[in-house]
């Protein structure tokens, strides 16, 4: 214990502010557990700039600023798409661009807030450094996401509903692990698989580059609270763990809902209560719902919520095929593509 080593005795290693959320301090300085630390180590390593790291000088094209396929736009192959001309097309991809890249944002802001909620409650201080390397992680995805829709894109959506529903719960709650679980697994999972979809059909080489940078950093903090969650969740009790496995499938509802873009149809008023109808049976956007779900269910399995509600979830939602995927292949192949992306700006074979 490093206890030993402070010239007068401790009363206690840690030090607990009861304001309306917790703040824990921890004098263990030379304690930690070997992987959250090389988590840390690589997270003071692979920090990046992003006006430096990225290509900003293309223009992106109006009509369809990720340059996706159209088999993407989730209303396509229905009447209204074919219905629609050439200019409302491009109206159509544009706004889904917009509202996209807008919920990615909202997003990065709420990671951003629950990182450094993260510093102040977690109870141990190797989990306090690599929240500390997180914080300016989200940062830095709060400023190329907002650059992405500012400057390149050029309208914004408000924060979806249901993306706000949950976020307001993960930052309600005051137990450390819940907005571990809320953010590092739930919200951070979804986003990556996001992210993946986007990184993988976008054409454009900026939201390429961009999508695959942000999931280097985001591969890391999902791996950090799997580590953490897994430790500390043998210690619950039945119904803490109960209450758990219900948040987890209230909360993954809530995020299959968000991405059926409803604003977006009300917005452009081309049917609204036709593209609605239309996305929430459509094949595309059933086999989008369930890719959501490719980084989420593995992870959730490994943590230890796995009990027989969250099985007939998952199963209801067609995404439990997703729990034989190894968590630290995905990250390892996550990270292979970001220095993909560098070799190819660099100008060199990847390697």
């Amino acid at each position: 214990m490093s206890t030993n080593k402070y010239t007068l005795p401790l009363e206690s290693t840690r030090w607990t502010l009861d304001n309306s959320s917790p703040i824990l301090f921890d004098w263990e300085y030379d304690e930690g557990r070997d992987r959250l630390l090389a988590l840390y180590s690589k997270g003071k390593n692979l920090q990046w700039d992003g006006t430096q790291r990225i290509d900003w000088s293309p223009e992106l094209d109006p009509d369809n600023p990720l340059r996706l396929p159209d088999e993407a736009v989730f209303i396509y192959g229905s009447d209204i798409w074919e219905r629609l001309d050439a200019a409302d097309r491009g109206r159509v991809r544009r706004h889904l661009a917009s509202w996209q890249v807008s919920q990615f944002l909202h997003g990065e802001q709420g990671a951003l807030i629950c990182a450094s909620r993260i510093v102040d409650s977690v109870p141990n201080l190797d989990a306090k450094l690599f929240a500390a390397t997180q914080v300016m992680d989200e940062a830095r995805h709060v400023e190329v996401f907002s650059r992405l829709l500012h400057d390149k894109i050029g309208m914004a959506y408000p924060i979806n509903p249901s993306l706000k529903t949950l976020l307001g719960q993960v930052l309600s709650d005051s137990r450390w692990d819940m907005i571990y679980l809320g953010m590092q697994v739930l919200i951070e999972g979804l986003a990556l698989a996001a992210f993946s979809i986007l990184r993988d059909i976008a054409r454009d080489p900026l939201v390429r580059a961009l999508n695959a940078y942000v999931m280097q950093d985001e591969a890391r903090h999902v791996a950090f609270g799997r580590l953490a969650l897994r430790d500390h969740y043998p210690s619950l009790t039945e119904a803490e763990r109960n209450e758990r496995e219900e948040f987890v499938i209230e909360a993954c509802y809530l995020m299959r809902d968000r991405f059926r873009a409803e604003e977006v149809w009300q917005n452009l008023d081309i049917g609204t209560a036709e593209c609605i109808a239309y996305v929430g049976t459509s094949p595309i956007m059933r086999e989008y719902q369930s890719l959501l779900f490719s980084r989420i269910v593995p992870i959730v399995k490994d943590i230890g919520l796995w009990g027989p509600k969250v099985q007939a979830a998952f199963s209801a939602m067609g995404v439990i095929n997703f729990a034989g995927l190894n968590p630290d292949e995905l990250v390892a192949a996550d990270e292979a593509t970001a220095r993909g992306m560098d070799d190819l700006r660099r100008g060199a074979a990847p390697g």
